[in-house]
Order: C-alpha cells, then structure tokens, then sequence
C-alpha cells in the first residue's frame, strides 16, 4: 500500500456537511495537525463534500497504471519470449518510463521512485534465483508487514483506519475518548487486514507451484491490488460510519 499527497484543499468541512459526520477539530488544534500529518503521509485524500477519495488515495487512474504495468509487461514479456533476463528489463523500463512522465509533468516523484525501487528489488531477485515466479516474492514480505503493522494497531488501540479516516472526518483523534468509535475504526482496520490477508491466501500457493503457476499469481497479482485495495477502503469507510446524532446536542455520536 505506497502513498500519494493529501489534498491540501481539505480544511474544515464546508457548509450543508451532513450532521452525522463527526464534529470538526480546530484547524490550529495539535490533534488536527497530527492527524493530517498521518493522513499525508499515508496519501489519503477527501473529496470536496467530505468523503474519502478512495481513486485518488490509492494515486489516481496514473499511480494505479504505475503498480500495474510494470507487473503486466513483465507477464506478457515473459510469456511471449520465455526470456527472465529480457523480461525482467522491460518491467524495469515500464517503471523507469512512469518516472521520466512525471518529471515531464513536473509531478512529484515519490510514488514512481518507490515503484522503481520495487520493480528493481524484485528484478535482481529473479535474475539472482533464475525463477520467473520470485520477481513476485518481495510483495509477498512487504504485504506480510502491513498486516503486521495493522494488527498491531487494532491491539495497541490505535487502528490505522482511525487514524486515516479521523482525519477525512474531521475527528482527528477525539474518537479515541469513545470506546464505540475505537471498536468500529478497530473492525475497518480489520477489513483492510483481511483484504491484505487474501492476498497472501491465495498468492503463496500459486507461488509455491513454480514457473506453472506464474501465470495465475501474475494474473491475481494485478486483481488483488489497487482493485481489491479501493475495495477494502471504500467498505471499511461504510463500516466505520459515525451514527446520526442524538437529540442532546449537534454532532454528538449515539454510544
């Protein structure tokens, strides 16, 4: 899961913002700042009326095309040539070429360098083990840490979707004094850990079967993943939706 820049448009919640959606935090508040600070870095983006960009947070139509193709030409070249060495060139050539676009369109280059960086790790294990089916194997360990990290955030109470999503809310971290709203961005960051999980479930065994298997791994590889990612996003948003406010006052959350 790498990261785009927030919106730097998302400030407090325009008028007409639905009653219940939390309560907005201070612009100036320390705990608004954190909490966009987190969001940034995790390239989460809101749209103008207040919810998550799910699309955009995940880099947009070009950061989508820039985690598949290299993966896709890799496949294709391989398949057709049944040449690692020039297979594995021209996925690197795919990434390399996505840099050189966003340096044309004066964009920012850490998403495209960061896929560089993956495409070149997963090149030199493949061309290091001669077998097609490792230039995969480094998503498998990176994929293993998130879901590490995630669950380990569900149990220290501090889970990632609230993070994330407080911030697209308004809440910053003031949903961590509720213990209904802890437990509901707890079960969202679940559903992203298991989106992460089925990834694994069912990609390691088509990497254990070897070059038979590649090209049902690459297949899932580009299904499962900014395609199932957006999914599991946009689901734990629904999920962790705040109740509708009560009668005791604007913006107060049912317990």
């Amino acid at each position: 899961m790498t990261a785009p820049q927030p919106d730097p448009s998302a400030g407090a919640p325009r008028p007409g913002t639905p009653d219940n959606e939390a309560k907005p935090v201070p612009e100036a508040s320390p705990v608004a700042g954190f909490a966009a600070e987190y969001a940034a870095k995790a390239g989460l983006h809101r749209t103008h009326d207040g919810r998550v960009d799910v699309l955009r947070s995940a880099g947009g139509v070009q950061g989508i095309a820039e985690s598949i193709m290299p993966g896709l030409v890799f496949l294709v070249a391989f398949t057709i040539t049944r040449e690692l060495t020039l297979s594995l060139v021209a996925a690197l050539a795919s990434a390399a070429a996505f840099t050189v676009v966003r340096l044309i369109q004066r964009k920012p280059l850490t998403q495209a360098l960061a896929g560089v960086l993956g495409v070149g790790i997963s090149a030199w294990l493949a061309n290091t083990t001669g077998k097609a089916e490792d230039f995969y194997l480094p998503g498998f360990f990176t994929n293993a840490a998130y879901i590490l990290a995630m669950v380990l955030s569900i149990f220290l109470k501090w889970p990632v979707a609230g993070l994330l999503f407080g911030f697209i809310r308004n809440e910053g971290l003031d949903w961590r004094k509720d213990p209904v709203r802890v437990r509901a961005y707890q079960l969202g960051t679940w559903i992203i850990v298991a989106v992460l999980a089925l990834r694994l479930v069912v990609q390691v065994p088509l990497y254990l079967m070897g070059p038979e298997g590649l090209a049902a791994l690459a297949t899932t590889r580009l299904i499962m993943g900014a395609p199932l990612y957006i999914l599991g996003v946009w689901v734990a948003w629904l999920v962790t939706k705040p109740a509708p406010a009560d009668d005791d006052g604007p913006g107060t959350a049912k317990a």
